[in-house]
């Protein structure tokens, strides 16, 4: 056996932060490697040491064996934990520690290498007696061989990256028609993102749940697995929503898929901790989806219901000691939740979202695995999952009230976040009844985006009080010798301040104006044009207040600059500017100016000056955290310019093409 330390953590963010804890704990030196990215960030101000390793670009940095290696051995590292993601799941970063005498925190190189790949893994689970989906594995890549297979298969069907994970390189094709074209983005997407463009086709299982079984195992032969987790509620087949245990689970099933996942792992002589992926169909027969060679983004949930610190079995087991569990010592008790907090605009179909973080305010009393800090950013380069945030509880329905309560009491200001989605699917019948599937979002908020309907008046009342407040605060500060006894009290009839914002006008067809009548120190009346609100504000500090609203108590948290307010209400966020004082700017944009929707790299512009294009036609194909996104064309016209190149690093907002509108011909009248 070998003690361990100091340990390197090849990873960034909540993941980096949640192992250095652990390790702290045992009086591990922990080393942190970051980018120019990431120079201010938690994790590295968390480390003991920190060692630089490259520019922002993750080919660039924390994709790099070579740099991950000399900061480990500069730094004396005796141990390398990958955490998810990046490296976590790469046999060649196994191997290169190997031969550099740093011991890996993960499984041997060819559990990596055989489960790293979906077809090989599939092979290997069908012949080790593991149900698998239906499907298309071999060799042979040809486009027209995937073509045939899919027509053999029949849809609906799933066309996978044979490589890496994370919905990335999957595409689900409903017609025959339509097999070339996913064949075409799921190899391009994975080629990109895994630098593999092989790819699996499977029968899609319509409605699964997604179920997966955590497992250990030492190198003194000892196998056992620690329960599952339900992940079924995700958008682009990414996981939003987990819990343990799974909803519907019988102690019968939990055996059957506890076993097949022992099963597997021992196919590939496993070691450490790994989570097998199963698809669990509505009459209760399940079907192998894939093996994560590492720790999970939703361990934590495990951890709840098992009291196991997953990360210490992890140094455990890689320092070459017994598990020291029995399958039999394994209970579950209560009921844990997790929900991703993204950086992201669920509105836009959850288009990742980017930016300085004006404000991070975590729910007090509770579990949240972040890796972000007020002041920082939400960089492009990376994935858009900024913060977990865990629940437990004795049942399920405590753990998710504890869950809605927490949510509320969390607020990320700047760049826009899945808060008010992830409160809104924690209260849908279905989620409640514990009858979630992977089919939840479509089922219940539709395809291309969650549109959570217009702000309620009182939200804007709020707004403008808020506002009206701080103003006077800050006036106060510059006065002199005034008492704040005097504040909100005028010798007229009537003291008014004016507020005008565009998005109620939107909401109700009006100009958006707001009057706020001071009636008595911290009572307030606000009329719009044909509604109006009483308020008193009962209490406010430096980011939270609490206000009456036509006699009912509600706690927001709040950000201010300027003339722009952050307000974190219950269940719905908000961004208002108060637009009085302000000339009219026309729209910046418009539908001939196509720019780009966040930072990332132009991978194909499919369009050239002079060509036709009609509304919904993809003109550009941009690459942003991970993820391919198509730019479509918003209105029917031809490209007068192009003003962007393939290949090209592109910020947000930067302008991609011109294109000028179709002239319609005014009818003859029929007189």
């Amino acid at each position: 056996m070998t003690q361990i330390s100091t340990l390197l953590v090849a990873n960034r963010g909540e993941i980096a932060c949640r192992i250095m804890r652990t390790a702290q704990a045992q009086g591990i030196k922990t080393i942190a490697v970051y980018s120019d990215a990431d120079t201010n960030a938690p994790h590295v101000a968390m480390a003991d040491d920190a060692v630089r390793i490259g520019p922002a670009p993750v080919n660039e940095s924390y994709l790099l064996i070579d740099k991950i290696i000399a900061a480990a051995q500069a730094s004396g590292a005796d141990a390398i934990h990958p955490g998810y993601g990046f490296l976590s799941e790469n046999a060649a970063f196994s191997q290169a520690c190997a031969k550099a005498n740093i011991i890996f925190v993960g499984p041997p190189e060819k559990a990596i290498d055989v489960m790293g790949d979906k077809a090989r893994s599939k092979r290997a689970m069908i012949d080790a007696g593991v149900p698998c989906v239906p499907g298309y594995q071999d060799e042979d890549q040809a486009d027209a061989t995937l073509i045939a297979q899919a027509k053999n298969i029949g849809v609906p069907l799933m066309v996978k990256a044979a490589a890496g994970g994370g919905g990335r390189g999957m595409r689900l094709v409903h017609d025959q028609a339509d097999v070339g074209n996913a064949i075409k983005l799921a190899r391009s997407e994975a080629e990109n993102a895994f630098g593999n463009g092989e790819l699996i086709l499977e029968k899609a299982i319509i409605k699964p749940r997604h179920v997966e079984i955590q497992v250990f195992a030492d190198s003194h032969g000892h196998i056992i697995h620690l329960g599952e987790r339900d992940c079924s509620v995700q958008r682009r087949h990414q996981k939003v929503i987990e819990e343990a245990p799974c909803p519907i689970m019988t102690e019968e099933l939990r055996a059957e898929m506890g076993t097949a996942a022992i099963e597997a792992a021992r196919a590939v002589d496993y070691r450490g901790a790994g989570t097998v992926e199963f698809l669990l169909d509505q009459s209760g027969s399940f079907y192998f989806l894939e093996m994560n060679t590492r720790l999970q983004v939703e361990h934590p949930v495990t951890e709840e219901i098992t009291g196991l610190d997953l990360v210490a079995l992890q140094l455990k087991v890689a320092q070459g000691e017994a598990l020291g569990i029995a399958q039999d010592d394994i209970t579950l008790t209560g009921h844990a939740m997790e929900v991703r907090l993204y950086a992201e605009d669920p509105a836009d179909d959850f288009l990742p979202s980017t930016g300085h973080i004006d404000l991070w305010h975590p729910a007090p009393e509770t579990r949240i695995d972040s890796g972000i800090t007020t002041g920082g950013d939400v960089s492009p380069f990376y994935d858009s999952m900024v913060a977990k945030i865990v629940t437990h509880g004795a049942t399920r329905q405590d753990a998710r009230r504890k869950m809605v309560k927490a949510l509320t009491q969390t607020a990320l200001f700047g760049p826009k976040t899945n808060r008010d989605f992830l409160v809104d699917a924690l209260g849908q019948p279905a989620f409640i009844e514990g009858q979630a599937t992977t089919a939840f979002i479509a089922e219940n908020y539709g395809e291309g985006g969650v549109n959570l309907g217009p702000h309620s008046f009182d939200a804007f009342a709020i707004a403008a009080v808020l506002q009206h407040k701080l103003r006077q605060q800050a006036a106060h500060k510059l006065a002199l010798n005034v008492n704040r006894e005097m504040l909100d009290w005028s010798s007229s009839a009537d003291l008014t301040t004016v507020t005008q914002y565009g998005q109620l006008a939107d909401a109700t067809d009006s100009d958006g104006v707001l009057h706020v009548h001071v009636r008595a120190p911290h009572r307030y009346h606000v009329a719009g044009a044909s509604q109006e609100a009483d308020i008193q504000l009962l209490a406010i500090s430096s980011c939270a207040a609490t206000v009456k609203v036509n006699d009912q108590t509600v706690k927001t948290l709040f950000h201010a600059r300027d003339r722009q307010l952050h307000l974190a209400l219950p269940t719905r966020s908000l961004t208002v500017t108060d637009l009085t004082g302000l000339s009219a700017m026309e729209d910046a944009g418009g539908g001939g100016t196509v720019v780009a929707p966040m930072h990332g790299l132009l991978l194909e512009i499919l369009v050239e000056q002079g060509s036709a294009v009609a509304k919904g036609d993809k003109l550009a194909v941009l690459e942003a955290m991970k993820m391919q996104h198509e730019i479509l064309a918003e209105i029917d016209g031809t490209v007068e310019t192009v003003a962007a190149t393939a290949g090209q690093q592109i910020a947000a907002d930067d302008l991609i093409m011109e294109i000028a509108a179709v002239e319609t011909e005014a009818e003859d009248d029929a007189t």
